[in-house]
Parts: structure tokens; sequence; C-alpha cells
């Protein structure tokens, strides 16, 4: 398969902090990638440098086989970025405010797309308005406009859905969906993990400008997450059960990684004479995945 993004060896100081420590990746073409980490793990300054706006100290990165930094202008037009920051102008319209961005890459007469994109972002009765005059919520769908503007074949969405409601995070999902089942490359930063975990194949994680783990989805939650057997009951667990249990709100938490656990524990529970008066089972989910590789268990 085609390489869309690659990156090797990328360092980046600023002043004492070592933002990026000798990354090496590669995003696929037509992949529907994440990029996870704390704050401060580098994953902003990764995507900055990725679009040209950070210079790394050593390294390369290159988009679509162009070189970001020897072929700036023809990399950048293979890249679309939703930045995290509401940057706007507000002398203009919604609509000019696509125009003006589809002048930047020399697009001229792409109303027909421009329209388009409106009517997916829900922005169609917004076309005429001024940029100042919009909700945040919004300002960031003229964001995630702008960046697709010129049609570009790999995008990157830094935190798209921050501070958005539920009403516009389901029609953005359900866009960038149609758009990476067209053939679009898609990277995604965010700290909503469900998200990441619902929509994202393969998954890196940052931390320290390092990056500590790199596999497809389902392969850290089955290397790094455990399942949970949650109880409601009456009388004491036996020492040796409760030892492994986290108890919250009424709620005994037991984990285990095999379901033919679940009865010998039943078992022991019952013969201590505690009734089970309610119980679940809850499945391993990739927050639990990020807290294990963030506390160094990658390895």
């Amino acid at each position: 398969m085609s390489v869309a993004i690659r990156i090797q060896q990328v360092c980046k100081r600023f002043d004492a902090t070592q933002a990026l420590n000798a990354v090496d990746l590669e995003v696929a073409q037509g992949e529907f990638f994440g990029l996870l980490g704390p704050n401060g793990a580098g994953k902003t300054t990764l995507i900055s440098a990725l679009a040209g706006l950070t210079r790394p100290d050593s390294g390369s990165l290159s988009v679509m086989g162009y070189d970001v930094l020897t072929d700036y202008r023809a990399a950048r037009r293979q890249l679309g970025v939703v930045p995290q920051e509401l940057v706007f102008d507000p002398f203009f319209s919604v609509r000019e405010t696509l125009q003006i961005q589809s002048g930047y890459f020399g697009i001229s007469d792409n109303d027909d797309w421009i329209d388009e994109i409106l009517e997916n972002l829900d922005l169609t009765t917004k076309a005429n308005a001024n940029m100042r005059t919009l909700s945040g919520g919004m300002k960031r769908r003229v964001l995630v406009a702008q960046a697709l503007v010129h049609r570009p074949p790999v995008i990157v969405l830094d935190e798209p859905t921050a501070g958005v409601d539920v009403e516009l995070r389901q029609m953005l999902w359900r866009f960038i969906r149609r758009l990476n089942a067209d053939g679009h490359t898609i990277v995604l930063t965010t700290h909503y993990l469900e998200e990441a975990e619902s929509l994202c194949g393969r998954i890196a994680m940052l931390q320290g400008g390092r990056i500590v783990a790199l596999d497809t989805t389902q392969n850290l939650l089955q290397r790094f997450s455990t399942h949970t057997l949650r109880l409601r009951c009456r009388g004491e667990l036996p020492p040796a059960v409760a030892l492994r249990a986290q108890q919250s709100g009424g709620w005994w938490s037991l984990p285990f990684d095999r379901f033919d656990e679940i009865e010998p524990l039943l078992a022991e529970i019952r013969n201590a004479g505690c009734a089970i008066d309610d119980l679940d089972v809850g499945k391993p989910d990739l927050e639990d995945v990020f807290i294990r590789v963030m506390h160094g268990q990658a390895h």
C-alpha cells in the first residue's frame, strides 16, 4: 500500500523542551489514523512540522511523496489541516472565507464544491454571515470547511470536536467517514478516546515527544486492556478476591483476561456467603489502554 505520510527521525526542541524526539511514523493512503497523547506530548508540534509551519531540527517529513521542506508547495497542496485554535478573519463572510482559501491554492470557480461542503457541515444558512457573528461551534465548522476546500487527499484533524455539541460531532464524523470511504487519508488527534476507538483503524501514542505505542486499535485493546467484572453484592468478599477488587458507588470491579475466569470467581464469592444482587461485564476500552501505556507499560 502506498504511503500518504512519511516521518523519519524528526526532532524538534524549543529551548529546554524536547518537543519531538526521533519520531518515525508512516501512514498509508486511505487509513483513518489516530495520534493520541497527553497535553504537551508533541502532537501539535508534529502536525505543525507536517504542515510546514514549524521547521524540525533534524529528520524529514513528506506528504504523498512530496518533501515538506524541499517541495513545500506541492506537499502543502496535498494536505488539509483543521487546527485546534479558532483562527478566522472577521472581515469576511463564510463563503468569502472559503473562496479566499480556494485562491490560496490557485483554485477558481470552486463554488459547486464549496456548496457541497457547506451543506454537509450544515453551514448553508450561514454562507453569507460574517465570520465574527458565528458561534464557536459554527466557527469550528468553517475551519473544517477551509481544510477541505482544495480537496486534499490527506486531512489532519487536530481536536476537531473540542467544545462542540453532540449534533455537530455526529454530523462531522458522518462527513469525515464518507471522505475516508472515498479514499482520503485521515489523521485524527483527540482527547475523546471513544472517538478514536470507534473511528481509527490504527493508533500511535506519543509521550514526551516519542512514540510509545503504535499498532492497530484492536491489537492495542487486546495487548494492554482487560475486561472488568462489576458486582453489586451483600456481604464481605473473600479476602483473596477483595485484594484485586476496587469499590466505587456500591459496585466492586474485578479485572480479568479470559471469560473462563468468571465462573470460578463467582463460585468463590458465593461460597464465602456473599449474595450477588447485580453484575455486568465491561469490555476493554481505549481509555484503559491509554492510561496503562502512559504509565510505562508500552513494552
